[in-house]
C-alpha cells in the first residue's frame, strides 16, 4: 500500500525536527524515527526523502569515519532547513487544531 500524502509530509516534518535537534547517519535516522517518534519507516522511504531535503538545500551533507565499516554520510538541518521545519510546523498546528475541532466529540 502507497504511503499517503499526509504520512509523507509528516515524516518530512519529523525529519527535520530530529536532525534540528542533532546530525545524524541515516541508519541512526532510522533508529531514531522508531525510538524517538515511534514510527517505522523503510530505508526505501528515507533515503529518497534524504536526497530530496539535500537538493532542496535544507538539510547538508559530510562524511565521517565509521568505528565499524565504511565512512558514514551524515545530515545536518542547514539555516533554510529551519525555516522549512519551521514552516511545516505551523502548518501541521493549523492542520491539526482544524481535525480537532471539527472530530471533537465534547460538544456533541
Amino acid at each position: 500500500m502507497a504511503e499517503s500524502q499526509l504520512r509523507k509530509g509528516a515524516i518530512e516534518l519529523v525529519i527535520l525536527g530530529l536532525l534540528n535537534s542533532r546530525s545524524s547517519y541515516g541508519g541512526e535516522l532510522l533508529n531514531r524515527l522508531a525510538e524517538e517518534a515511534n514510527l517505522e519507516v523503510s530505508s526505501g522511504t528515507l533515503y529518497p526523502l534524504l536526497t530530496r531535503l539535500r537538493k532542496s538545500l535544507y538539510v547538508k551533507t559530510s562524511w565521517e569515519e565509521s568505528p565499524v565499516g565504511p565512512p558514514r554520510k551524515i545530515y545536518e538541518l542547514t539555516a533554510e532547513g529551519q525555516k522549512r521545519l519551521r514552516l511545516l510546523k505551523a502548518e501541521w498546528d493549523v492542520l491539526t487544531a482544524a481535525v480537532m475541532q471539527v472530530t471533537d466529540e465534547k460538544g456533541k
